[in-house]
């Protein structure tokens, strides 16, 4: 007994052709409609969170500790809040992906810095500990006098350490998002150079967020700025 195989053709509908195996095929989809991709990561935004009283850290501190546990490499950098004598030796990891920094001082920093350098150039500036007075010119004896010993500043130098540190974090591509507290006041005090800063951060990766804290920002940081949220009170 011969069996005959019969193949059922499948049934065309309307608005609908058959493919290579017989299988319906989606009506064509209209010329207006487009299809679904991939959209591009977002470059990192330069962010300013500011207020005429100190106040704009905490829910930036907190924004950070979150980008950290869902796996960010995060750095907070606080210039000008001391009291734990902490440091680069000290700082503290949080989430094992958030790095916590405060400079190495004794108190909080809220004066201006005794040894300010002034600033005006687009060059970076010289730390502190490399200032140093010309020597007197040479005594009857043909023999320069000795040299005035090197100006330094401890404050200073312990801000310009934990900025160091952060400039070359940012700079070398080690992190997702980068806070720095108070780099303005810090910068407005004579801590740290106005211009050295700008130039850092206009040279800084395209996938970091940047975000600046604090009651005082420079006009050449806020005219960087792709975002800024500025808190205030008496309404």
């Amino acid at each position: 007994m011969t069996a005959s195989l019969i193949q059922h053709q499948p049934r065309r509908e309307p608005g609908r052709s058959l493919g290579p195996a017989g299988r319906p095929q989606a009506a064509a989809r209209s010329s207006t409609t487009r299809s679904l991709r991939l959209v591009a990561q977002q470059e990192g935004l330069i962010q300013i969170h500011t207020a005429p009283f100190r106040g704009s850290f905490s829910g930036v501190f907190s924004q950070a500790l979150r980008s950290a546990g869902l796996g960010s490499r995060v750095l907070i950098t606080q210039f000008l809040k001391g009291g734990v004598d902490q440091g680069l030796e000290a700082s503290l990891w949080l989430c094992g992906r958030l790095q916590w920094l405060r400079p190495a001082v004794a108190g909080c920093l809220s004066e201006p810095c005794a040894m300010a350098v002034p600033c005006a150039t687009a060059e970076p500036c010289a730390p502190a500990a490399s200032v140093v007075s010309a020597a007197p010119a040479a005594g009857p004896s043909g023999l320069a006098g000795s040299p005035l010993p090197t100006a330094s500043d401890p404050d200073r130098e312990a801000v310009e350490a934990v900025w160091a540190y952060s400039r070359d974090q940012l700079l070398g591509g080690q992190l997702d998002q980068l806070v720095l507290d108070e780099l303005g006041l810090a910068v407005d005090l004579g801590y740290l150079c106005a211009a050295e800063v700008t130039a850092t951060l206009e040279r800084r990766p395209s996938h970091v967020d940047v975000i600046l804290t604090g009651p005082a920002m420079p006009a050449a940081l806020m005219a960087m700025a792709d975002q800024v949220t500025q808190l205030r009170r008496g309404f």
